[in-house]
């Protein structure tokens, strides 16, 4: 099972990591680790590909969420409900918080003294209305939170509207920064995910983010793109405190 995490630890005593679609036992369009049980695989292959997850990496139920590109925050627990929200926090060891991802950007929180953990979900639309913020708003100091970036769609890839740029724009007019002219269509614009989630982040108080280093789309073997591929499965970013 291939996995993806931080090249440093978010904070002592905290696991962070996101999977790829290498490890799981389902068959094309979703090889093979889809995790996802709403993009029509085999519920049996998903569970499988559950059951190996949590296998391989030795923890509790993760909590899943029902996310909806939105920007609500629930708290996290282990007793196998499903949660409308697209982020989660906990600081109970041994929770999991879980965000599913194929092109979107899953981003993951921790408090610098690891007594607090979080996951969000967001795409674009999540982005723009604040999802990250709520979900740092869940802890007590941004000041003192590390915020990691997992795999998502890459800035050379993500082509939106206008109507994007001006939405992100309007909110904030460093936000051009993150748009530039789409070589193969006019009046189109290439998205940064990552600079986006970045000034949100610096803006709400944060002094640590890492990752976003890879792009789902152009990294086929290892990643899920529903901007690629469409019928596609679904990749997973956890974080939780270690049990003592």
């Amino acid at each position: 099972m291939k996995l993806i995490r931080p090249q440093q630890p978010l904070a002592p005593g905290v696991q962070a990591l996101s999977t790829t679609r290498e490890g799981g036992v389902s068959v094309e369009p979703w090889h093979s680790l889809n995790l996802g049980d709403h993009v029509d695989d085999d519920p049996k292959a998903v569970a499988e590909n559950r059951r190996r997850l949590q296998a391989e990496l030795g923890i509790a139920q993760p909590q899943w969420l029902t996310q909806v590109h939105g920007v609500a925050v629930v708290e996290a627990r282990s007793d196998g409900l499903v949660r409308e929200a697209d982020a989660c926090w906990t600081r109970t060891p041994g929770v999991v918080c879980t965000v599913m991802t194929a092109d979107c950007l899953p981003v993951l929180f921790a408090s610098n003294d690891g007594a607090q953990v979080a996951a969000a979900h967001a795409g674009w639309r999540g982005l723009l209305n604040g999802v990250l913020e709520a979900t740092l708003a869940s802890f007590d100091d941004p000041a003192e939170v590390n915020a990691w970036f997992g795999p998502a769609i890459g800035p050379l890839a993500f082509e939106v509207g206008p109507e994007v740029r001006a939405a992100f724009m309007a909110r904030d007019a460093e936000a051009e920064a993150a748009f530039k002219p789409s070589p193969t269509h006019d009046d189109r614009w290439l998205a940064d995910l990552y600079l986006l989630a970045q000034q949100r982040l610096e803006a709400a108080g944060i002094q640590s983010v890492s990752g976003g280093e890879h792009c789902t789309f152009t990294e086929q073997q290892d990643f899920f793109s529903y901007r690629r591929d469409g019928r596609t499965g679904r990749m997973a970013s956890l974080i939780w405190i270690e049990p003592a």
